[in-house]
């Protein structure tokens, strides 16, 4: 491996708009709390070209430990408001291969999850959906045929 070969995929950071219902949201699918810090300061000014930054993180690890969602409630500057179609420009969505799609979707609806659409087989070896969480998370949802 060279010095400048990509190493691996540290994390997704999403912004949202109550950190404590994310991560809910994100413990009731199944990851962990790794972790929480509070970021100021002039560095994260610099850092993402803002002034005056406040943030709450908290990172949540999958339970294999190898994908990570940072999860991002910023107290200032102030975010714009609205949510945003699955479609939009700069809208994300994060995958998870899950045993039961029917099972996770009744655990999350509680959590204020919602599918996107409908719940679709791709040929004889997924069923997939998109599910709107909280702050307008965009999830997917895949469970493999047998």
């Amino acid at each position: 491996m060279t010095d400048n070969t990509l190493r691996r995929m540290d994390n997704i950071a999403i912004v949202v708009d109550d950190l404590a219902v994310a991560k809910a949201f994100f413990t009731e699918l199944g990851m962990e709390l790794e972790g929480e810090a509070t970021l100021e300061g002039s560095l994260v000014d610099r850092l993402i070209r803002l002034d005056g930054v406040r943030t709450d993180i908290a990172m949540m690890r999958t339970p294999d430990g190898h994908g990570r969602v940072e999860l991002t409630k910023y107290h200032s500057p102030a975010s714009p408001d609205g949510a945003q179609p699955v479609h939009a420009l700069g809208a994300h969505r994060i995958m998870f291969a899950v045993h039961d799609i029917d099972d996770v979707l009744d655990r999350l609806r509680p959590h204020g999850a919602e599918p996107v659409g409908e719940v679709v087989q791709y040929g004889d070896s997924y069923r997939l959906c998109y599910v709107r969480g909280p702050a307008g998370i965009f999830v997917a949802l895949a469970e493999e045929l047998d």
